[in-house]
């Protein structure tokens, strides 16, 4: 971990506590500590155990595709990846850190560079694929509700799902339609040729046609084997499932029974767009804006609304990240040996 990525994750705790004093500057200390009295701490252990457990399918999806690579990686090694890019994910703008994080975390490993990057397109395709089909589904069941009661949030939906929509649409140029994709990022790529010398424009152009051909030698691997695409698929969607039904236990842990979880569920998924769209690490500020928003549905009580806002930031990203620093510290086994 850099220097500057060090720096960056203690400001993002910085900005986390700022964010927190915010959010409590008008609650009273007193009814905050009646609700966390009352918390049934059985429920928010579920939600913990539900963030472990989308976390370790994601490590068996790894697992899957790294076994049809041919490579032997422990568990240990294995479960190390999901957690390294959730650190990662959380300290850098539009979770932009990740995708490298994971590469250089199976390098560490011993896995060959070329193994680890077919396993990450891989991974990375199958993922986005499964968001906006999620996204699809939520949009169809709860978009209503947004739109009727927050106009600029739903505007935020609609602007994310269309962001993931060219990106699926993109990779599936690049599978299907190969020689027209090349010719066409060709010509969108030329107007950067007018603000940039002809020594960087080829030097970038190079690096996005060497993109191309390597997605598209994956895809081509992908596409023959549909059991492998279905199998990772079904576990992807899992994995989001347990990660999206996190707010029902916590509405649970605070005594809020009345709240439907396919709506929960649904509500969440709307909320996890939107903070994919905010250029700061983790979505900060937009995130619990957009929670507190939408969840006062559910929960007509200021003091309990904070309090679940607080616990739901937790563990969907404080958490992640604290377990991403502990194996950052491990180290992979193969390289113990």
């Amino acid at each position: 971990m850099t220097k500057k990525n060090k720096i960056v994750l203690l400001l993002m705790f910085i900005f986390g506590s700022i964010i927190l004093g915010f959010s409590l500057r008008d609650i009273s200390f007193g009814s905050l500590m009646h609700d966390v009295s009352s918390l049934k701490w059985g429920w928010l252990l579920v939600a913990f155990a539900s963030m472990g457990l989308s976390l370790l399918i994601e490590a068996v999806v790894v697992k899957i595709l790294l076994h049809r690579e041919g490579s032997k990686f422990s568990w240990r090694d294995t479960v190390r990846i999901p957690l390294i890019e959730q650190l990662f994910n959380g300290i850098t703008p539009f979770s932009s850190g990740g995708q490298p994080a994971q590469l250089f975390a199976l390098l560490q490993s011993g896995i060959d560079a070329g193994r680890a990057t077919s396993v990450l397109l891989m991974k990375f395709v199958v993922y986005q694929s499964m968001i906006v089909i999620n996204f699809v589904f939520a949009l169809f069941i709860g978009f209503h509700l947004i739109a009727d009661k927050m106009h600029a949030l739903s505007i935020l939906f609609i602007f994310g799902f269309v962001v993931h929509l060219v990106v699926i649409l993109a990779l599936l140029l690049v599978m299907y339609w190969y020689d027209f994709t090349k010719k066409l990022v060709k010509l969108l790529f030329k107007p950067v040729k007018w603000f940039s010398n002809s020594e960087r424009y080829m030097k970038w152009e190079k690096a996005i046609d060497e993109k191309i051909d390597n997605f598209y030698e994956e895809s081509v691997r992908l596409k023959g084997n549909w059991k492998l695409l279905l199998k990772i698929s079904l576990l992807t969607l899992v994995q989001l499932s347990f990660y999206y039904v996190i707010p029902y236990f916590i509405l649970l842990a605070l005594n809020v029974s009345h709240a439907q979880i396919l709506l929960v569920i649904t509500l969440h998924i709307l909320i996890v767009m939107v903070i994919s769209l905010f250029p700061i690490p983790g979505g900060s500020g937009g995130a619990e804006y957009s929670f507190s928003m939408i969840f006062s549905t559910f929960i007509a009580n200021s003091s309990k609304l904070v309090l679940a806002m607080i616990l739901w930031r937790f563990v969907t990203y404080y958490f992640g990240m604290l377990l991403g620093m502990i194996a950052l510290i491990i180290p992979p086994k193969s390289k113990e040996k």
